[in-house]
């Protein structure tokens, strides 16, 4: 507890663009080993990059975004170290000129927002991928070259986090970020998402920063968490102990659940860092970078303040509605047609999410949309049909996809909102049980539930039960 832990993130993420960084080949997860290959991207001598536009567009968007200072001028550089699954031996990245620089991205943690600082947001390509073999005794490795040059954006933070609790929610919204600007489909299961944790101790109230260890082979945010936990532990029984941190680079064993050392950590000029001669600058004018901004839509940390100042959602409700773009357009387009922001809000992160759920769909995939549920919505406000019936129209609708009023038709679910009709079964029902009416008389409040229900029965639930609570009150009550 003497030990202020200071935390920062390297976040990559692989974009959602067909073809590769330099070349035309296919980025498509889950290939045949080595199918999606070609001349550039396997660095044959005497090849060339040529730049995707669109991946530059979206590294740009991201910088956008995250609030990042974007200079007219950016150009690459050549990354120098050899790696297995490394084709050229080196990798073309950017230093010297990173596309965006001192940004910022507001998080929420515990009710209390936090603004954590973005160093630079810079564009890179992919390595390849090594598959180890896991039967016994195996002393080879193999390598698929199908990742090689996908365009991978890279987002360094500055180290402004303090806890995991932080850490956490910085993941998440840049998460959702990404998610929202369509940039990338973060499926860290695809490896299109991982980060980089960078730690180190001081003691509380000191200002200099110690030795910092940079965590790397984290791809799921659940070993983030564990890593940076149990690195800080391992820290702190060091300096406990008297000794130094060595400022080292390790990686994160999922297994055993500990950190394990890799390298000591490179400078940069361990890199060799040099302008890449085989492009040429990048020169942004205002207008396209206005272009790019333009495109950018309203990001989840706005809209939740949005939907709770506006609907008067709990920040609960508003959460689970960003968590999906989708979710939250469909949403608002719900509220559009019907202004019941709070009861198509239960409907939607209710009802919605739960058979989504249970059919292992995306909110997009579901046959229900938003003008329906509206429909539904309006039909139990006037009395058609009960909140109760309401439920098993829905799951119809889902099922089929019909409009809510074409199953109440068909169905014969329409409520019975006739006084003299519910009144007449009311009588049938108190001249059937009179041992239930003593004990309503006595003050039995659940010999009223037991009426109201047999009410319901008789009319095969479709007696408005409004109705027969009043009606059935105003009888037994003279």
């Amino acid at each position: 507890m003497k030990y202020e832990v200071v935390i920062g993130l390297e976040t990559h993420s692989e974009l959602a663009t067909a073809t590769k960084l330099f070349c035309g080949c296919s980025t498509k997860f889950g290939a045949d080993p080595n199918t999606q290959v070609c001349p550039v991207c396997l660095a044959m001598p005497g090849v060339l990059p040529v730049m995707n536009k669109k991946a530059f567009e979206y590294a740009m968007k991201s910088a956008a975004a995250l609030c990042c200072k974007i200079d007219n001028y950016t150009n690459f550089d050549r990354k120098s170290y050899y790696y297995p699954d490394l084709p050229k031996n080196y990798q073309i990245s950017q230093n010297y000129h990173n596309l965006g620089v001192d940004g910022f991205m507001d998080i929420e943690v515990k009710g209390t927002v936090k603004r954590i600082r973005i160093h630079n947001v810079h564009l890179e390509e992919e390595a390849g991928k090594l598959i180890h073999p896991e039967e016994t005794g195996a002393d080879y490795s193999l390598v698929d070259f199908n990742r090689a040059g996908v365009p991978l954006l890279e987002i360094v933070s500055y180290p402004d986090m303090r806890t995991v609790d932080e850490v956490e929610s910085y993941m998440q919204t840049l998460r959702k970020m990404l998610l929202y600007t369509e940039i990338s489909d973060c499926k860290m299961q695809e490896g299109s998402l991982r980060f980089e944790a960078s730690i180190s101790l001081r003691l509380k109230g000191v200002e200099t920063l110690g030795n910092r260890v940079e965590i790397k082979n984290l791809n799921s945010m659940k070993f983030v968490i564990k890593a940076i936990e149990y690195e800080a532990t391992r820290q702190a029984e060091l300096l406990d102990r008297g000794e130094t941190i060595d400022r080292e680079t390790r990686l994160w064993d999922e297994i055993n659940e500990k950190s394990v050392r890799m390298r000591s950590k490179e400078e940069a000029q361990d890199y060799r860092y040099f302008p890449e001669p085989d492009l040429l600058p990048v020169l942004i004018d205002e207008k396209w970078l206005s272009t790019i901004k333009s495109s950018i839509p309203e990001l989840p940390f706005a809209r939740k303040q949005r939907f709770v100042s506006e609907f008067k959602l709990s920040d609960y409700d508003a959460n689970l509605l960003i968590e999906d773009k989708v979710l939250a357009d469909f949403f608002e387009e719900c509220v559009r047609g019907l202004n019941r922001p709070k009861i198509l809000c239960n409907w939607i992160t209710n009802d919605l999410l739960r058979e989504a759920k249970e059919r292992k769909l995306e909110i997009g995939q579901l046959k229900v949309k938003p003008a329906q549920l509206v429909s539904l919505v309006e039909i139990v406000e006037k009395g058609t049909i009960s909140s109760t019936t309401a439920k098993e129209v829905f799951i119809e609708m889902i099922q089929t996809g019909k409009d809510p009023q074409k199953i109440v038709e068909e169905k014969g679910l329409i409520q019975i909102s006739d006084e003299g009709l519910i009144g007449s079964v009311i009588d049938k029902i108190i001249s059937g049980n009179p041992g239930v009416i003593d004990d309503y008389k006595k003050g039995k409040k659940n010999a009223l539930t037991f009426l109201v229900g047999q009410v319901m029965k008789e009319t095969k639930g479709k007696a408005n039960p409004k109705m027969v609570n009043e009606l059935l009150k105003g009888k037994l009550d003279v």
